[in-house]
């Protein structure tokens, strides 16, 4: 009988995000009010990305990261490879798989690395710009509909 305790995947979010430094949208706005140089890397997946992202950020799916930050790969994005003294701002939905990109950045060798608290979804409550695949501003209204939560019955857990 295996008396392990299972983690879940929100233990492991409690676990890592203690080790990550994060910011809201708002401190996020002032950073670029004051004209600091930083770098936008969204982790989500493709189709995420394609609908709707920030504008100018570097879109590295969180299964390549570990290729995309290092030369001589496939997946290999040279502005992310040299921006180990940069300022990195990791960015996904809600703010869960930028903890664990910026973790597995810092790992890396990335000396300031840092994850958006609330993710796009925040992001768009607080009504920055979001653009989509051709550049054009994504409506916040349309934003609230995408970032909605949208479980189906058969993902949610079984009540016993």
């Amino acid at each position: 009988m295996n008396t392990k305790k299972r983690i879940t995947y929100q233990d492991l979010v409690a676990q890592i995000s203690p080790q990550i430094t994060e910011y809201f949208p708002w401190d996020i706005e002032e950073k670029i009010d004051n004209n600091d140089d930083m770098l936008f890397l969204d982790v989500r997946e493709n189709q995420e990305y394609d609908t709707m992202h920030i504008k100018n950020s570097l879109h590295v799916p969180r299964g390549i990261l570990e290729t995309a930050v290092e030369w001589d790969h496939e997946e290999t994005e040279p502005e992310l490879v040299e921006a180990r003294d940069k300022e990195v701002i990791v960015v996904c939905r809600s703010g869960s798989r930028s903890i664990f990109a910026a973790f597995t950045l810092m790992q890396m060798g990335y000396n300031n690395v840092s994850s958006l608290k609330t993710g796009l979804r925040g992001w768009n409550d607080y009504e920055l710009e979001l653009v989509d695949l051709e550049g054009n501003t994504v409506d916040p209204e349309l934003g609230d509909k995408y970032f909605a939560n949208k479980l189906l019955a058969y993902q949610r857990k079984p009540v016993s």
